[in-house]
């Protein structure tokens, strides 16, 4: 599971562009936090420690615990926007949630165990159509990243959603449009030049020919 990470904050009253840009000058990031039925709190945080928690590879899939404001706010990263030239973020949104909320999650998903693929080891080539899966868990269960193995599997084959552990209680958001993660396709150069596909020999089979 994705560990709870945590952010000092401080409130903030001014507000508009003038205001944030003297934020960042000072090594603050303007946020806001929202949600859970209760009035949208200004704040900022210090860059050097934003920069830190999103350079753990699951921030936007994390809780990350707000203090230093009073009573401290359990939420969820929903939007960071960069600066377009040198990535610098600009502003956060935090989402508040309860310890136990349903929400809803962008997963990476991780492909292991090729070198047990025969299909990739006779030359086949992993085709990866969902890079991250949305799911809706408990805030207390988000996965840091979804593990998929590849072994056994022949050029041709599928992965589908079914074959994707989930956390318990987990389900993904849009299992119609997600159902196909990933496909073992043959190369272009094991393809014959008369169109034929590749075999499940590993030998290139001839084009059909055409009916008299």
């Amino acid at each position: 599971m994705s560990d709870t990470l945590t952010l000092s904050a401080e409130t903030r009253d001014r507000a508009g562009k003038g205001a944030s840009r003297a934020l960042r000058r000072e090594g603050r990031v303007p946020a806001v936090v929202y949600g859970n039925k209760q009035e949208a709190l200004s704040i900022t945080v210090e860059e050097k420690a934003l920069i830190k928690a999103l350079s753990t590879g699951h921030f936007m899939n994390s809780v990350v615990m707000i203090d230093g404001v009073g009573e401290n706010v359990r939420t969820l990263p929903k939007d960071v926007q960069f600066h377009p030239v040198n990535d610098r973020p600009l502003h956060v949104d935090f989402l508040r949630i309860g310890e136990h909320s349903s929400v809803h999650v962008n997963v990476p998903v991780v492909f292991v165990d090729e070198e047990a693929s025969p299909g990739i080891k006779r030359g086949g080539v992993l085709n990866v159509v969902v890079h991250e899966l949305e799911l809706v868990c408990d805030a207390a269960e988000i996965p840091d990243q979804l593990t998929i193995s590849l072994s056994g599997l022949e050029v041709g084959d599928s992965i589908h959603l079914d074959a994707v552990t989930l956390p318990g209680g987990a389900k993904a958001a849009h299992a119609e449009r997600d159902n196909t993660i990933a496909t073992i396709v043959a190369p272009s150069a094991l393809k014959s030049e008369e169109g034929g596909e590749f075999g499940t020999e590993g030998t290139t089979q001839p084009a059909a020919e055409p009916e008299a």
